[in-house]
């Protein structure tokens, strides 16, 4: 079977403005780079040079081009609507196909959908299909906005912001006030021991709502880098680090305006109170909630749970600092309603409680290639997938494996008995079998795969996303080594 290549181009993947994309996905794609290629097969002649196939061509409206034929007595070419549209796709085959046979040194024009076959399909020569690129769209105009230091400091201190915070005094005028994490924390922790709500700061209204605003967390850094004398001290960051107890939303007061659900849920004697989570209408396991009770919204199922220093179990996620209510309320012996949404207990548990039959899909990249080499190996080691990841959960906690690339927050502290949800759990996992795989001797491969020359990119690796050819032919689950060797 013939396979081809575009002779002449070095450019970058970004200026390939088309494709021959053969209908064998075993077989990699053939990338149009320049305006001008010459399309060679990989069959060489007596000479050992590259037998010719055909000249393309791009056109000027760059989404056409012309097809010569540079060696058989005639190339064969099914002239296809534009495969952009499912339905003109659909009447050319059933109507508009026209076999159009391309003699030695003829040239006729393509077009995006239009289907080559360099051959007799009896022969075995492949099919093609001619694929445009989409036209990058290029911005002629950049908006440039300036913006004064003196508008991005926290309101209390009066410094740039530092992991900052948004509140919302009215949840329905958008009016929102920017605080430092760790000051507004230390204020919400005065206000709640000193009133029945919490005041702002700065226009004393009652606050509502509180969340970290990852947005100006962005804009923060680029001040700092654009004037390092607004840069707070070492000692200053950790102190202010250590008053931070923000992670996730809070709902610290829901106001007057209730929804019908919540409405039912009000206590029997009607005091007016919104009742947001089960233990502001009841106590469990000797707790109950007040007005001044600060609410946390589960990120499951939207639900409500009191945000408490000294639960019995965690409440977040430690892997991503969101909210889960499963395991606080199945501690609490609490179960969910209509009025109150309580997820399963199954979103927010230990590590070592977590288990996985199949690999996750985040494994090596999103590879399948090396996922299927990975599984492979396990098999033929004849143990389970959860024992080899137990085996390398232990290692974690042991201090044995080095968690620079471990992409979870807190990384550092994690250990198998860490709350963690279960996105958090493939991520880790991901990472672990990384590991497995980078420690296994190479006689440990499948045969396949011990042939393999590793990648100079290694795991950051992009063309592995795109290139089926290249993500089978290079191992991907190594060091990136770009200019510590050569071709």
């Amino acid at each position: 079977m013939e396979k081809g290549e575009a002779s002449g181009s070095s450019s970058s993947s970004d200026d390939v403005w088309a494709k021959l994309v053969p209908l064998n996905s075993s077989y990699p794609d053939i990338e149009l780079r320049l305006n001008e290629e010459t399309i060679c097969s990989d069959i060489k002649t007596p000479p050992c040079e590259k037998q010719v196939w055909c000249q393309i061509t791009r056109e000027k409206d760059h989404n056409s081009a012309l097809m010569k034929n540079k060696w058989l007595p005639r190339i064969v070419y099914l002239c296809f609507l534009s495969c952009c549209c499912p339905f003109a796709m659909l009447l050319s085959r059933i109507d508009l196909t026209a076999n159009l046979f391309v003699k030695e040194d003829d040239t006729s024009p393509i077009r995006c959908g239009s289907e080559m076959i360099l051959g007799s399909v009896a022969d075995g020569f492949l099919r093609y299909v001619f694929k445009v690129m989409p036209a990058k769209e290029i911005c002629k105009k950049q908006l440039k906005i300036t913006l004064d230091p003196e508008h991005a400091k926290c309101s209390i201190c009066l410094n740039v912001w530092h992991d900052v915070v948004t509140a919302a005094p009215c949840l329905h005028n958008f009016w929102l006030l920017v605080f430092s994490n760790g000051c507004f924390s230390e204020w919400l922790k005065r206000s709640q021991e000193r009133r029945a709500s919490v005041i702002c700061p700065q226009c004393r209204s009652v606050v509502q709502f509180v969340g970290r605003n990852h947005f100006l967390h962005s804009i923060e850094e680029d001040i700092l880098q654009a004037d390092s004398s607004l840069r707070r001290s070492d000692e200053e960051l950790v102190l202010l680090d250590s008053c931070s107890t923000i992670k996730s939303p809070l709902v610290v007061s829901r106001g007057k305006n209730m929804s019908h659900k919540r409405a039912r849920a009000q206590s029997a004697e009607g005091s007016g109170r919104d009742l947001s989570c089960p233990q502001c209408d009841r106590e469990y396991g000797g707790f109950q909630c007040n007005e001044r009770t600060v609410h946390l919204q589960c990120q499951a199922c939207s639900g409500m749970m009191p945000s408490r220093s000294n639960a019995p179990v965690p409440q977040h996620c430690l892997g991503c600092d969101r909210a889960f209510c499963g395991a606080y309320w199945h501690a609490m012996g609490a179960a969910g309603s209509d009025a109150y949404p309580v997820c399963n207990q199954e979103t927010l548990k230990p590590i070592a409680a977590h288990s996985l039959t199949r690999l996750p899909f985040l494994a090596h990249e999103k590879n399948r290639h090396e996922q299927d080499i990975t599984e492979k190996c396990i098999r033929q080691m004849g143990r389970p997938l959860q024992d080899v990841i137990s085996e390398w959960i232990r290692k974690m906690s042991n201090r044995e494996v080095d968690r620079t690339r471990l992409l979870l927050n807190h990384s550092e502290t994690i250990t198998s008995q860490t709350y963690v949800c279960g996105e958090c759990y493939d991520k880790l996992v991901s990472f672990l079998l990384y590991w497995f795989r980078i420690t296994l001797p190479k006689h440990c491969l499948p045969q396949e795969a011990q042939q393999r020359e590793d990648c100079w990119y290694g795991y950051a690796c992009r063309t592995q996303h795109h290139n089926e050819e290249h993500a089978r032919k290079r191992n991907h689950v190594c060091r990136p080594s770009r200019g510590a060797r050569t071709p």
